[in-house]
């Protein structure tokens, strides 16, 4: 992906490339947690999709999860048969993702990261999630979520 102006505008790009249009909205004061978009978006706190990065044996592992849900590494491993899954460091979640900790986005990033999609999600008929800065914000569906990160459903709580 060519960079062309930041994070956003690198979501943005992805976004249209994936036929879902440019849903990006920015908000002034901030949405840098799940609780804080939900406020500024009049939502439930579960249709916030929090874009969580982790390390696995140094390899980024991005868990699109309910804002309303708390992620069980242990279950997830084990789901995935693998060993510990551990929150990354902001460093690496930059260095992976091209954003920051609390404006990480599903999309936009230098490379393809693997992604698990909480199940929970598709109770939600508009999802939100992060579009690469603190103040920034795209909707799509479960659907369309699913199919331009390439994501496995997984229960992740």
């Amino acid at each position: 992906m060519e960079y062309d102006g930041g994070p956003v505008a690198l979501v943005r790009s992805a976004l249209v490339a994936a036929g879902v249009g440019d849903t990006v909205r920015t908000f002034r004061a901030g949405v840098p947690t799940a609780a804080a978009a939900a406020q500024a978006l009049e939502c439930d706190l579960a249709a916030i999709t929090n874009s969580l990065i982790f390390d696995l044996a140094g390899e980024p592992l991005l868990i699109l999860a309910s804002g309303a849900a708390r992620v069980d590494t242990a279950l997830v491993a084990a789901q995935l048969g693998t060993g510990k899954i551990r929150r990354a460091a902001p460093g690496f979640v930059l260095e992976h993702t091209g954003q920051e900790v609390g404006g990480v986005a599903p999309v936009g990033h230098p490379q393809k990261i693997r992604t698990l999609l909480d199940e929970s999600l598709q109770a939600h008929g508009l999802l939100w999630a992060g579009a690469g800065d603190h103040n920034s914000m795209f909707s799509i569906s479960y659907r369309d979520l699913r199919r331009i990160t390439e994501a496995r459903e997984l229960t992740v709580r």
